[in-house]
C-alpha cells in the first residue's frame, strides 16, 4: 500500500474526463477536518501536503509543535529536508506513520492509530 501510493508515475484517476482527480484532507486528532485540497493532478504528489501543512503553520503559534501522520510520511520528511521544503515549520514537526514509526510508540501521538483520514474518505465516498 505505501509502495503505490508513493509511486508518482501510477495514476489512479483519469485526467482525460475529469478535471479533479481526488481529494487530500488534513484531519484534527479528533478526525475533524480542517483543510481540504482538491488534486487537480494523477498521482499522489507532495506538493498538495505541503500546500495543506503550509497553510496550517499560518495558522498556529510559531512556537506550536505537530505531529504528522501520513502513510508516506518518510518520503515527506526526506523531500524537505533535502530540498528545503517548510524549513522554518520542520523543527515543530514529528512525522509518523501507522505502519513503520507506529505513532503509538511516538512521543506525542497517544492512542492515534492514523486511521481518521481513511474513515472519513469511505464516508464521503459512500
Amino acid at each position: 500500500m505505501i509502495e503505490s501510493a508513493a509511486d508518482e508515475r501510477l495514476q489512479k484517476a483519469s485526467t482525460q474526463f475529469f478535471s479533479d482527480t481526488g481529494v487530500m484532507a488534513l484531519l484534527c486528532h479528533h478526525d475533524h477536518v480542517i483543510y481540504l485540497a482538491n488534486m487537480t493532478s494523477a498521482g499522489e504528489r507532495q506538493h498538495y501536503a505541503l500546500a495543506l501543512i503550509k497553510s496550517l503553520f499560518g495558522h498556529l503559534p510559531y512556537n506550536f509543535h505537530i505531529g504528522l501522520l501520513y502513510d508516506i510520511g518518510c518520503q515527506l520528511e526526506q523531500s524537505c529536508r533535502k530540498w528545503g521544503f517548510l524549513k522554518s515549520f520542520l523543527p515543530h514537526i514529528s512525522f509518523a506513520i501507522s505502519l513503520i514509526y507506529h505513532p503509538q510508540k511516538c512521543e506525542g501521538f497517544g492512542l492515534s492509530d492514523g486511521e481518521g483520514c481513511e474513515q472519513y474518505a469511505t464516508s464521503v465516498s459512500s
